[in-house]
């Protein structure tokens, strides 16, 4: 069969299609839109407010946040615990059909459970949430009925209510699903702040993340150091500091006093300027061609001090050092770029 012959696959996308689909996108991203401000409208400012009443039982709680749902509730619902896990509150999702033959050993009597269901009558749910509140449980519902079975048995119900779904057929999830998934943000965002959480605790939860890298990478963790470390007296020659900096392979070598300490630095740059003047060199010792009081690093900040002291003074290497000022590393551009910290 050919394509011209496949219904579901159009021979062509007219000029009046590609305008329908234009508008039919526009309309659904303004009645998603609306959707969501429609829930800010409902909060009010007082402790009596659902939201409030929900951040409030997930401080209190001693135990986990067990979110439940089924079909597309049960979807945004694995989104809504892993923003919750990884934001300070621990979470996990449970389906509310495998609960019932065996997962409801997941809860505790010191969690709270939060059931999703936008018609607040999901059977899967209903079978499992009287069963939960026997066991201890707080029960949170984030349904679209305030009138529903699940909002009554509930402790805390957040309206979630949508005045029509973004489908052309008012039927398919989409206008109901992004304002929980919106709510779950809220919920999470209100959590993270009333829990102190800062971006160090994210980046916790984080690690393999680019976040991570750049919150918990610390200098001493990628620098060069001991026999590494390109460094040489003041008073050796030129030459001897050039062999230290080819053995090295830094493109720089680090000049220091009798305890150690960073006098100076030399870099490949300034050797090319010196050739380009055309002196001879090679009478020359270490200290008549170093720069001075170079820049530097102490080795317990994070990398990415680093990466900004290098970028403000259009530097490739710094040298590291420990809280008495002894060099104790060196740190190049590309050993940034091999952690990912760049």
């Amino acid at each position: 069969m050919s394509v011209t012959d496949d219904k579901t696959t159009p021979a062509s996308f007219s000029a009046g299609a590609a305008r329908r689909a234009i508008e039919l996108a526009r309309q659904t991203l303004q009645i998603e839109a609306d959707a969501i401000l429609a829930l800010k409208d409902r909060l009010r400012d007082d402790s009596a407010d659902p939201l409030a009443l929900a951040v409030q039982t997930l401080l209190q709680c001693e135990g986990r946040a067990v979110v439940s749902g089924i079909g597309k509730s049960g979807h945004v619902g694995r989104k809504i615990a892993a923003t919750l896990a990884s934001t300070g509150t621990p979470s996990l999702f449970m389906h509310p059909a495998e609960a019932a033959h065996g997962d409801l050993g997941m809860v505790t009597a010191r969690d709270v459970f939060i059931a999703i269901s936008n018609s607040g009558e999901t059977a899967e749910l209903l079978a499992i949430v009287p069963i939960v509140k026997r066991m201890g449980a707080v029960i949170i519902a984030m349904t679209g009925n305030d009138q529903s079975t699940l909002a009554k048995l509930s402790a805390v119900h957040l309206n979630v209510g949508v005045a029509q779904e973004a489908c052309t057929l008012n039927l398919a999830p989409t206008a109901s699903t992004t304002a929980t998934l919106a709510m779950g943000d809220a919920l999470a965002v209100s959590l993270l702040d009333a829990r102190g959480f800062v971006e160090e605790d994210f980046a916790r939860s984080h690690p393999g993340g680019a976040l991570g890298r750049r919150l918990l990478t610390h200098v001493r963790d990628v620098m060069r150091s001991g026999e590494a470390i390109p460094a040489v007296r003041p008073d050796v020659s030129l030459s001897a500091a050039l062999m230290e900096i080819t053995r090295k392979g830094m493109a720089m070598t680090a000049v220091v006093d009798e305890q150690f300490r960073p006098i100076g630095v030399f870099t490949d740059g300034d050797l090319r300027r010196l050739l380009e003047r055309g002196q001879d060199f090679s009478k020359f010792y270490i200290a008549d061609v170093m720069h001075a009081n170079p820049q530097t690093v102490n080795q317990d900040q994070l990398a990415v001090d680093a990466v900004q002291l290098m970028e403000q003074f259009r530097i490739n290497q710094l040298l590291v050092t420990d809280a008495a000022g002894v060099l104790t590393g060196a740190l190049h551009i590309h050993d940034l770029t091999r952690a990912k910290v760049i």
